[in-house]
């Protein structure tokens, strides 16, 4: 279904929210739309919404349109994607999980090869949990003049170490079992990155609440939805392995040119498996067997 954009969507489209998990894609241009569109109907989420820029010429196949919903979406002004995610929160039952994300992002739990997003969520909720924190990983092409924009998924690679924590504060003190993860291309390249753009930890998975807001540091403002366990025991984490940065940086005119080559010697091959993710530490099974 087609939407003329948010306002219409939140008028016409509530129907799309009434039950999930719903999966919202903020995509910044076409690039690998089509193949995250697919994985994520592939991993669960009973439908998706498609918020994309006018002169993004995409149509979903047809063979899973009716369960994809389009609109026209600008996500490049400031706060513009906290903002929407905001009001879609608002219009949305309390029952309905969201996930959000961007073209060209995967979303991966423990075992998603053989449990969808819906089973996980059932269980993330009765351990009390109405948030799941997600890490992303920046994957990138090894090979950038065989892929200039940085995008291949049939050779894609990541950084398997690298990654470091710090703390979150606010109002300068220390929030309880909060963290700040920052790693990946982001970090190796960090010259090219604004500051806010560096951290990887996302609340990526959300089940909406009255008066829950996305912060525009994409946290949200109730303070234990951004935690990454609950007090007595580890909880689910995801992961989403994401071209985003890649594209970024070889898209920038100054970056582009700076960076030969994204590979280095801690450089990984990634084949597309949340074992992998697991092995790695870079998400938490907690009880989840």
């Amino acid at each position: 279904m087609n939407f003329s954009g948010l306002e219409d969507f939140l008028t016409r489209g509530r129907a799309v929210l009434a039950k999930g998990p719903v999966a919202l894609i903020f995509a910044e241009d076409g690039v690998e739309l089509t193949s995250t569109v697919a994985h994520h109907l592939q991993i669960g989420f009973r439908s998706l919404v498609v918020l994309k820029p006018q002169a993004v010429d995409w149509v979903p196949e047809a063979e899973v349109a009716p369960r994809i919903s389009t609109l026209a979406f600008d996500p490049f002004p400031r706060d513009a994607v906290p903002d929407a995610l905001t009001r879609i929160i608002a219009a949305t039952p309390e029952a309905t999980w969201l996930y959000w994300g961007y073209n060209a992002e995967y979303l991966f739990f423990p075992f998603c090869e053989t449990r969808t997003v819906g089973e996980m969520l059932a269980f993330h909720a009765e351990e009390r949990r109405r948030a799941m924190i997600a890490y992303v990983i920046d994957l990138y092409a090894p090979d950038l003049q065989a892929h200039p924009d940085g995008v291949t998924l049939d050779n894609a690679h990541f950084d398997r170490s690298g990654y470091y924590a710090a703390a979150r504060y606010r109002d300068g003190q220390p929030l309880e079992r909060q963290m700040e993860v920052f790693g990946g291309i982001r970090w190796r390249f960090e010259e090219h990155i604004p500051w806010k753009s560096r951290r990887l930890d996302r609340v990526a998975l959300i089940r909406p609440e009255k008066g829950l807001q996305m912060r525009p540091d994409f946290t949200l403002s109730e303070e234990e939805r951004n935690t990454i366990s609950c007090p007595w025991h580890h909880n689910l984490t995801a992961a989403v392995a994401s071209f985003r940065t890649a594209k970024a940086l070889r898209a920038n005119p100054g970056s582009k040119w700076a960076i030969g080559n994204f590979c280095w010697r801690g450089s990984e091959r990634f084949d597309w498996s949340s074992k992998q993710l697991l092995d790695l530490g870079m998400m938490e099974p907690g009880q989840w067997f």
